[in-house]
């Protein structure tokens, strides 16, 4: 299992604690130093049925820097794709990406009921 996270996230050193704390193996990656590529993220959109638009670190100061809010909606998803993937600030974190699941954002009940099946 893949963890997308930046280290200086507190959301993401919280869903790494979890983890953590209920023995779940991942391999870390820091998603600003090794930002996903355009397929990786055309994939993990795909598997993961959510809206491209929570790919995005809508909190983030660089969203905001770039006017996303209201550029986003006349993009193609291509366009959001490969914005994506310009930096690794533009992405929300943590992204769990597993055989059969990606999870973006940390949301504990959701980690619980995917990653430990309760």
């Amino acid at each position: 299992m893949l963890l997308m996270e930046y280290p200086r996230c507190s959301t993401s050193n919280k869903a790494k604690k979890w983890l953590d704390d209920h023995d779940v193996k991942y391999e870390a990656r820091h998603m600003v130093d090794n930002n996903p590529t355009y397929e990786e993220l055309k994939k993990w959109y795909k598997d993961s049925g959510l809206p491209l638009k929570n790919f995005f670190n809508t909190s983030g100061m660089l969203y905001r820097e770039l006017s996303l809010k209201e550029k986003l909606p006349a993009m193609s998803e291509d366009e959001q794709l490969k914005l994506l993937t310009t930096n690794g600030m533009l992405v929300k974190r943590p992204i769990v990406v597993g055989a059969d699941f990606v999870l973006v954002g940390f949301k504990e009940k959701q980690w619980q009921e995917v990653l430990l099946g309760k």
